[in-house]
């Protein structure tokens, strides 16, 4: 029978130099194999977001989160902080405040992904929003907060990086005192959101190093940056310093991280962790298949390199 097992593996070893298709267990089954071998088994973090699995109450899914594996559930408000605590859950990302309000006779929410950091006239109810938004936060344990750019609207991408580094700079001095990071998500404006401005890596480290803080870093989201630019652990391997999270997601569909798609995430897990990463991978796809739970538990097999 150990024959037979050692047989199998150097099979599928051959078969892999060889460039000949395996399934998706296979596939498994090499990835175990090889982060054993790497030194990598056990050491990813793993995280899901809550809004892909809208109809599934948070006290469920973070009980059915535990039993698969995860050690986080993201893009949550301080409001579900006390569920997090009583499964003893992280939340890898917190998400962004927001308000309606007036600004130059347009109502806007501001804070979310359209209105936010790269117009002067949202800072201060930015700053507003964020400064109690990060104590509460702290004061829950967690210290890694979203944010956006918000749309162009028109403006240059130039002076959208000066305006964001004004409005966030306001910021660091307390982030900096309590050890938080604001993290801007990068996101592709070719099909989910169109007009947003900060939508490629080299963007958001021009920013990163305008702010010049350890407090301000970007969320680099896989799925988004594959339709945008690509060559994703080129430019994790290239850019790591300025990504404090990331997320995944299926290419193209956003739907599972399975061999239907053009991404092979096993290999991009193990390079973020390559870099010396020690954060969190937060699984950000949208199950197609009726078992969102069985997907979210393949996801995370596929990425426990």
């Amino acid at each position: 029978m150990k024959n037979n097992s050692m047989n199998r593996r150097n099979l599928l070893k051959s078969s892999a130099s060889l460039g000949i298709g395996l399934s998706a267990a296979s596939q498994l089954t090499m990835t175990e194999a090889a982060a054993k071998e790497a030194g990598y088994e056990g050491q990813v973090k793993h995280s899901a977001c809550k809004w892909c699995y809208r109809k599934i109450e948070l006290d469920d899914f973070c009980q059915q989160g535990k039993e698969i594996g995860l050690h986080s559930v993201e893009l949550l408000k301080p409001e579900d902080f006390p569920t997090l605590h009583k499964y003893d859950l992280d939340c890898a990302m917190v998400s962004f405040p927001s308000v309606e309000k007036e600004i130059g006779g347009e109502k806007k929410k501001i804070g979310p992904i359209a209105h936010a950091f790269n117009r002067v006239e949202h800072h201060d109810t930015l700053v507003e929003l964020y400064t109690p938004y990060i104590k509460e936060c702290v004061e829950a344990g967690f210290k890694n907060i979203i944010c956006f750019s918000g749309n162009r609207f028109g403006m240059d991408d130039e002076e959208g990086l000066k305006n964001c580094a004004i409005g966030l700079k306001r910021l660091m001095p307390l982030c900096e005192k309590l050890g938080v990071t604001l993290s801007m998500e990068l996101l592709n404006s070719k099909v989910n959101h169109k007009d947003y401005m900060a939508d490629t890596s080299s963007w958001g480290a021009a920013l990163c190093e305008e702010i010049g803080s350890e407090s301000f870093k970007l969320l680099y989201d896989i799925y988004h940056m594959q339709i945008m630019e690509g060559d994703v652990i080129a430019t994790i391997k290239e850019r790591h310093k300025y990504f404090s999270h990331y997320h995944t997601g299926g290419v193209p569909g956003r739907a599972e991280i399975d061999e239907t798609q053009e991404l092979y995430y096993p290999a991009i897990i193990k390079a973020i962790y390559d870099t010396g990463y020690q954060g969190f991978i937060g699984q950000e796809f949208i199950p197609k298949k009726a078992d969102k739970i069985a997907s979210l538990k393949d996801a995370v097999e596929r990425c426990s390199v």
